[in-house]
């Protein structure tokens, strides 16, 4: 049997030592510092401390958020009889009356957005639209690739027309919009993404607030609560069918199954059918309303909602639905949705 021996040689210093070659690995020997190794050693068992108290503070704060989501009121994965759009787009639902250079605009904005998968028109005048608005209207949108542009005609003037039913819809997802206000293209997109968490809500860009203004002999009495209140507050809910996303089944439900008193009142005070939709919509869900951050551009007059006393009208509207429904469906919240991709600050 053969043996491999290995043959060491002598340091210069003298002869061979093995209790010298071992204080040598250990440093004494060597030209680096046993403090240093300490100091080594301490600066690696400081570094996986710290990461492993970052990421047991990462794992908190996930938890956390999982648990403050339901409470704040909006919950991403509230079961729903609806399911989200499986055909990834939405219809743009314009109401206009007699401003076509507004629709012109509108029309070819709202075209341009990516998620845009048609348009409809509700035309409410006698006159039907001119063959000329027609074909500029046509070509506007064929020019963004989106053919898919009607009208519906009414021929009455009365608020209700912007939520009947509309036939042969390709989407689940509405958005209402009035031909005054621009929406931006990414604004637009983001608050559909949010939507389609939560499809049975409305989410939009204008949100309002009902507040306890008093009660006389057991009467409930509230006020309506316009934009300056909702940013001193924080608080709204309801969000402005003029700039907001609904499930197109709320459009049968308005038409058909709202109480016809309802219909009637609109009709007649030709006034406040976005404060009966978000009745109707909180009283169908039980949950409150999404308000999406975002800027609005208005590129027009802001018809009835410029009117001396408007505010009073709103008031009265909504006390006189509250009575119609015997209850207060509305739930407030104090939840935003922000694009975290697009502000400087969360």
């Amino acid at each position: 049997m053969s043996m491999v021996i290995a043959i060491r040689e002598a340091s210069p210093g003298g002869d061979y030592s093995p209790a010298k070659e071992k204080a040598s690995n250990r440093g004494v020997y060597g030209g680096r510092s046993p403090l240093l190794h300490r100091r080594l050693r301490l600066f690696v068992g400081g570094a996986k401390y710290k990461l492993m108290l970052f990421l047991s503070l990462l794992i908190s704060l996930y938890l956390l958020s999982s648990k403050i989501s339901p409470f704040m009121g909006w919950n991403p994965h509230y079961p729903s009889s609806v399911s989200s759009p499986s055909r990834g787009g939405y219809t743009v639902l314009i109401n206009t009356w007699k401003t076509n250079t507004l629709l012109k605009q509108s029309v070819a904005h709202y075209a341009s957005c990516h998620g845009t998968d048609g348009i409809r028109i509700v035309w409410s005048e006698i006159d039907p639209p001119s063959n000329k608005l027609r074909a500029n209207l046509k070509k506007v949108a064929e020019r963004a690739h989106k053919e898919n542009i009607r009208f519906d005609l009414n021929d009455e003037v009365n608020l209700n027309n912007r939520f009947k039913p509309i036939e042969d819809l390709k989407t689940d997802a509405i958005f209402s919009v009035d031909d005054n206000v621009i929406v931006p293209c990414r604004t637009l997109d983001f608050a559909f993404s949010v939507w389609q968490t939560a499809p049975l809500t409305m989410v939009g860009f204008v949100p309002r607030m009902h507040w306890l203004n008093e009660e006389t002999n057991g009467v409930v009495h509230y006020r309506y609560g316009g934009w300056w209140s909702v940013w001193w507050m924080g608080t709204y809910s309801m969000v402005l069918s003029k700039a907001a996303f609904f499930h197109k089944k709320y459009l049968e439900l308005y038409t058909n199954k709202m109480p016809s008193s309802i219909h009637n009142y609109v009709s007649k005070a030709r006034n406040c059918e976005d404060i009966a939709m978000s009745l109707l919509v909180a009283n169908a869900t039980g949950a409150p309303p999404i308000w999406v951050k975002g800027k609005l551009y208005d590129i027009g007059s802001s018809g009835i909602s410029t009117l001396k006393g408007q505010s009073d009208r709103r008031n009265k509207c909504l006390n006189d639905f509250v009575s119609l429904y015997g209850t207060m469906p509305l739930v407030s919240t104090n939840v935003k949705a922000v694009d975290a991709t697009h502000e400087w600050f969360w």
